[in-house]
């Protein structure tokens, strides 16, 4: 966006109006705004001005309005943001559903750790009251059946192959979780997968070992547990990644080249 739109939308955010695609109009101190009537409520999320400068310097790689919207959150679903970490999810989730929806951000006791004072000081003095923190550990989720309207893995789904024991992250039996988070949507609810390219033909350990996985891996276990693929996108796609190096070594961090899923419970 340009300087002078992002200052309408703040001032649209400001004054406490939430819009979907429409048209909204706003004045600023030189005069009228610009026509904002294609700003969506994905774009309005991510101009909040309360989001931290931190948040910020990660949009440009990240492309959240993009991501949200590919998935389809809409105001009022209940949302569950698995393996949330420090939150940057939750938080636009949380935008987005509304005061009338509900984002919960799941995290474990490793990525706690991982993650430090993040996650504790974006949900400090109810900040995001709509945003419910679950701490459960792998294998030990204990999820209510057909609560959410969309359940998100964003940079995740590779860590079903990591294993830790010594730091607190065992072994995770993925068909177990994977049925446990079908369970939990409601029916023809929304599977989003986001995670980072592994080389095609890759083995399911590279996702241990590299924090990559190659998506054909994912599509295959996700339509085993019940869901079916419905749409993929290539707005994180990067020629620039090498996919033999992990997602933390500095030559790539930050700059992987990333897949895009959207998967539906099947009935």
């Amino acid at each position: 966006m340009q300087t002078s739109k992002i200052l309408a939308v703040a001032l649209l955010v400001l004054a406490g109006i939430t819009a979907t695609r429409g048209v909204v109009s706003a004045q600023t101190s030189d005069g009228p705004a610009p026509d904002v009537s294609l700003i969506s409520i994905y774009e309005l999320a991510v101009a909040k001005p309360e989001r931290t400068d931190t948040d910020r310097q990660r949009d440009a790689g990240r492309k959240p309005a993009q991501v949200l919207e590919f998935f389809g959150i809409k105001p009022g679903m209940t949302v569950l943001d698995m393996f949330s970490g420090g939150g940057y999810y939750s938080e636009l989730l949380s935008y987005v559903v509304g005061p009338d929806g509900k984002v919960v951000a799941h995290t474990n006791s490793a990525y706690a750790g991982f993650v430090g004072d993040e996650a504790v000081n974006r949900y400090a003095g109810n900040r995001l009251p709509n945003v419910e923190s679950l701490l459960a550990e792998n294998n030990e989720l204990r999820l209510r059946s057909e609560v959410f309207d969309a359940v998100l893995l964003i940079l995740s789904y590779h860590d079903i192959y990591y294993v830790d024991e010594a730091n607190g992250w065992p072994r995770i039996d993925g068909p177990k979780m994977l049925a446990e988070l079908r369970d939990s949507l409601k029916p023809g609810g929304i599977l989003g997968v986001v995670d980072h390219h592994a080389a095609p033909g890759s083995p399911r350990e590279t996702g241990g070992t590299l924090h990559r996985i190659d998506p054909q891996i994912v599509i295959s276990e996700l339509e085993t547990a019940g869901f079916a693929l419905v749409a993929e996108a290539d707005f994180l796609r990067t020629t620039e990644d090498d996919h033999s190096k992990a997602i933390f070594n500095p030559e790539v961090r930050g700059r992987t080249d990333r897949f895009v899923l959207k998967f539906r419970r099947l009935d």
